[in-house]
């Protein structure tokens, strides 16, 4: 599952973002939800969130979402 779409994410599941620093190279970083930042319900580039260690980026992809 894409990051793109908001209904699809939510507090708790392990997701993988790319943070702002790591644009340009694409690496990824994995972590927890802890808060969606982006209102809308689409957006192009992923949506945009807060791990629970306090790294914000876009989703990428979802890796785990039964929690």
């Amino acid at each position: 599952m894409d990051g793109k779409t908001r209904a699809n994410i939510k507090p708790g599941m392990l997701v993988n973002i790319v943070l702002k620093k790591d644009q340009r190279s694409g690496t990824l970083t994995e972590g927890i939800v802890k808060d969606l930042l982006t209102s809308a319900a689409f957006h192009h580039r992923g949506i945009k969130v807060r791990l629970q260690d306090g790294q914000i980026g876009r989703v990428q992809e979802i890796v785990e979402d039964d929690f």
